[in-house]
This record gives structure tokens, C-alpha cells and sequence, in this order.
């Protein structure tokens, strides 16, 4: 089975097997945010595993 580009732009698997995602939220209005909202919303966020077993399964 072909892998989706499009799963694979969005998401990053760790060497433990953990599926990334990133914060949403980041696209536009910003400016009623507060600093340390922005902040957190820069870092990468684990996946439940329920949908972790399905982005595997279309990434392989």
C-alpha cells in the first residue's frame, strides 16, 4: 500500500513508536492569544493511541 503524503507532512513517529502531532490553532488570530499560549502551542503533541494506530496504518 502506497504511503499519504499528506499523513506524512502532518505527523512524526518517535524511535519509541509515539505519533506527533502539531498544537492547532497556529494559522491565524493570534493576537488575542497570550504570549505563553503561543509558546506552548510551538511544541510537538503526542497522539492518543487509538488514533496513533490508524495514522501507522496509513503511513506504511
Amino acid at each position: 500500500m502506497k504511503t499519504r503524503k499528506s499523513i506524512k507532512k502532518r505527523f512524526k513517529i518517535t524511535k519509541t513508536g509515539k505519533v506527533l502531532r502539531r498544537a492547532t490553532g497556529q494559522d491565524h488570530y493570534q493576537a488575542k492569544k497570550s504570549g505563553k499560549k503561543k509558546r506552548k502551542m510551538r511544541k510537538w503533541i503526542e497522539v492518543s493511541k487509538p488514533e496513533a494506530k490508524k495514522i501507522k496504518q496509513l503511513l506504511h
